[in-house]
This record gives C-alpha cells, sequence and structure tokens, in this order.
C-alpha cells in the first residue's frame, strides 16, 4: 500500500518505541518521514532525524521549519513524545507535575501550532496525538501521568472542532500497558519485575501487553488519507481494557 506517497510526516519522539514503529510504518506506506527527537541516532533507512526537545518552543519551531524546508511541505504530524509519572496526588511536587503537563500537553501545543501554517496547505492534512487509557480508566497511582493524557483527550477533541474549516483531522489513539522500552525500564526498577509484567497483562481483558507495531497501526489509520472522514475520534488500542468487562481470566 502506498497512500501515504507524496506526503510528509513529522513523528515527535520517533526514535523509539510507538513512535519508532509509526515512523517505519509511515516510510514503508509511501510517506517521506521525519524523525523529531531528542536524540535521533540510529535510523533506518527512510527516516530522517531532526533534534527536537518538544520542551522548547524555539527548538520546535525550528524543527518544523527544517522539515518543511527540507522536503518543501508537511502534511501529518504525529505528536507521539512524552513522559511518565507514578504516584498518587501526593507523590509529586509542583516542579514535577509542571514538568510532565508541560512535556506531555503544552509540548503538543508547540507542535500543532508551529506546523498548522502548513498542515493548512495540504490537501491531506491531519495530526494524530498519543493519548492513553489513562485518559479515561481509573488506574492506580497514575494521577499526574491521568491527569495529562485525560488533557490529550479533550485538546484532541477541541482541536478537531476548531480545524474543520481549515479541513486538517485530528485525533488521537488511547494505547493500553504497552510494551515499550519506557515500560521495560518501570518493570526494571519493580522489586518483582515478572510479577509486575504479569499483573499489567492480566488488567488488560485480553492477557496481554500492547505492542509498539498495534499501535503504529492505529495511528497510521487515523493519519490515512483514506480515513478523510474521521476526526474527532480516540481510538482505543488497549486489549479490550476500557469496554470489555470478562467475568475471570481469559484462557489464552
Amino acid at each position: 500500500m502506498s497512500e501515504f506517497e507524496g506526503l510528509v510526516a513529522a513523528v515527535t519522539g520517533g526514535a523509539s518505541g510507538i513512535g519508532r514503529a509509526t515512523a517505519d510504518l509511515l516510510a514503508s506506506r509511501g510517506a517521506t518521514v521525519a524523525v523529531l527527537d531528542l536524540k535521533p541516532d540510529d535510523l533506518t533507512e527512510g527516516l530522517t532525524g531532526f533534534r527536537c526537545d518538544v520542551g522548547s518552543d524555539d527548538e520546535v519551531r525550528s524543527a518544523i521549519a527544517a522539515v518543511a524546508e527540507r522536503f518543501g511541505r508537511l502534511d501529518i504530524l504525529v505528536n507521539n513524545a512524552g513522559i511518565g509519572a507514578q504516584g498518587d496526588v501526593t507523590a509529586n511536587d509542583d516542579d514535577e507535575w509542571h514538568r510532565v503537563l508541560d512535556i506531555n500537553v503544552v509540548g503538543m501545543v508547540r507542535l500543532a501550532r508551529a506546523a498548522l501554517p502548513h498542515l493548512k496547505d495540504s490537501p491531506s492534512a491531519a495530526i494524530v496525538n498519543t493519548c492513553s487509557i489513562a485518559a479515561w480508566a481509573g488506574l492506580p497511582n497514575r494521577a499526574l501521568y491521568s491527569a495529562s493524557k485525560g488533557a490529550v483527550l479533550s485538546l484532541t477533541l477541541a482541536m478537531a472542532t476548531d480545524h474543520l474549516a481549515d479541513k486538517i483531522r485530528v485525533n488521537c489513539v488511547c494505547p493500553g500497558t504497552a510494551d515499550t522500552p519506557w515500560v521495560g525500564r518501570l518493570l526494571d526498577s519493580a522489586g518483582d519485575p515478572e510479577a509486575e509484567r504479569a499483573a499489567l497483562a492480566a488488567r488488560q481483558p485480553m492477557g496481554r501487553l500492547v505492542t509498539a507495531d498495534e499501535v503504529a497501526n492505529a495511528i497510521v489509520y487515523l493519519a490515512s488519507p483514506l480515513s478523510a472522514s474521521t476526526t474527532g475520534t480516540a481510538l482505543a488500542v488497549d486489549g479490550g481494557m476500557y469496554g470489555l468487562r470478562p467475568r475471570g481470566p481469559v484462557q489464552q
């Protein structure tokens, strides 16, 4: 399939995990892909790296300008960069609350703000934000992270409405717990990593972690010009966690 032929996509946090899987899949479908990352290293053929700290408006504007100058256009923005946080509402001080919200929410605002002038010129403009099951399910010890992802969900819906007249589609994907480097580091820090992995897998009705490739497929679906009537949608990729209530463990 090559429905992205001739289109340019920018993927933040695109050097690893869900972002890397998304960048690779977009490239395989014909897109020209710019990877915006703190360390855009060791990229596969077809990906072009641009240094970008989403916490810096200057770096974001410079990176988006560089992408547009290099490729002559920008059609798709995947807002994937983000950071995690653990604990209940008392666990993090004001500085950490501001830091996480600045990266996970305002970072997406910075990218969208810089990209909009270019997206408005595209015949197939799309923004896809990486949200989380934490936006709409009460997960334990994720107060700050959940607050940031709840904001991403609301931001997605507001932007989708604001940019209807611009013909820019805005959607988000809401993964469950995904088998990514960040989750791997989280598990490594647990007292019993294997038990923690089993607990995370068990809370998803399908009984396993979501893969980065599965989330990437959802992101690429939402970004595709073939999904031209899909906007303001939050697509769950969570093993059934949001909507299913099985009576007991599912036999694998």
